[in-house]
């Protein structure tokens, strides 16, 4: 599945934050593929060093940059976004995608555990968003007064569907979608549209491989999802390059699913089924 041409987001600033492997990295791709100009950035300086190699690969005319730092460390946030507006000066599009998962029963996950999902997902997309705010403001004054800019949270089907196994994941993404919501409140005066995309599961990536690490489980969810197949990271790059586009102009505040229907009830039934297969502790 390609994406459309009908996006062009040549001169356009992206960072994706998350951005050095599976869907997160789809996305840096599909907006590189279509023009921009790419930042990625996450804990590992070796995956970010790679993915940048792959944004090249893509578009070899693109400027594309790579920082290294972790979403849940306030200062090294701060640096790193100072990085980033060094090299693009501004932000068109951030798409926030740092997040962290594991299959665990409520009765056995530790408060660190549970704490550590949290600090990621919700404290983690908080910090980003904050520290992106003037950039995107300065993206804005610098494209114009009929210009606007966008932000694309990476969310979960555990911000709505209880899941077992997932309690801290549903915790998490639960407040990452209120997050969504609230700061398109509060933004729309200054042009800023936020929203969320939840995919479903998505093949190749390392957080199904988690939650289904063989290929009969693998099968079994696919049979859960209405359309009867995992997705695919292109299906959420199309997504996220409709929602940044000014095709999506009008549209903020929205919780995107992108999962096949999944959600409508496969979810839930698809985790309890996980669940029996899950050792106890």
């Amino acid at each position: 599945m390609q994406e459309r041409s009908m996006f062009d987001y040549k001169g356009k600033k992206v960072v994706v934050i998350g951005g050095t492997s599976g869907i997160n990295l789809g996305i840096a791709c599909a907006f590189a593929a279509q023009g921009a100009d790419v930042a990625v950035a996450s804990r590992s300086i070796d995956k970010v060093n790679a993915a940048v190699d792959a944004l090249k690969q893509v578009n070899g005319n693109g400027h594309h940059v790579g920082v290294s730092f972790d979403v849940r460390d306030p200062e090294a946030v701060t640096k790193g976004f100072a990085e980033i507006e060094a090299q693009f000066d501004y932000i068109d599009v951030l798409v926030s995608g740092a997040a962290g998962n594991f299959p665990a029963r409520a009765k056995d996950l530790s408060v660190n555990g549970f704490k550590s999902v949290m600090d990621i997902d919700l404290l983690g997309s908080f910090q980003v968003i904050k520290q992106a705010y003037p950039l995107l403001v300065k993206g804005i004054k610098q494209n114009g007064p009929n210009s606007s800019a966008s932000v694309i949270q990476i969310s979960a089907p555990q911000a709505y569907v209880p899941m077992a196994l997932q309690v801290h994941v549903c915790a998490a993404k639960a407040g990452v979608d209120m997050l969504t919501r609230t700061l398109a409140i509060e933004w729309g005066v200054d042009k800023i549209r936020v929203n969320s995309i939840v995919p479903g599961p998505i093949a190749d990536t390392e957080g199904f491989d988690r939650l289904a690490p063989s290929k009969g489980l693998k099968s079994m969810i696919a049979d859960s999802v209405p359309l009867k197949r995992n997705g695919q990271k292109q299906d959420i790059a199309n997504a996220a390059l409709f929602l940044a586009s000014d095709m999506a102009s009008y549209i903020t505040g929205t919780i995107l699913p992108v999962d096949g229907g999944w959600s409508l009830g496969g979810a839930g039934a698809a985790m309890d089924a996980l669940a029996k297969h899950l050792p106890e502790q």
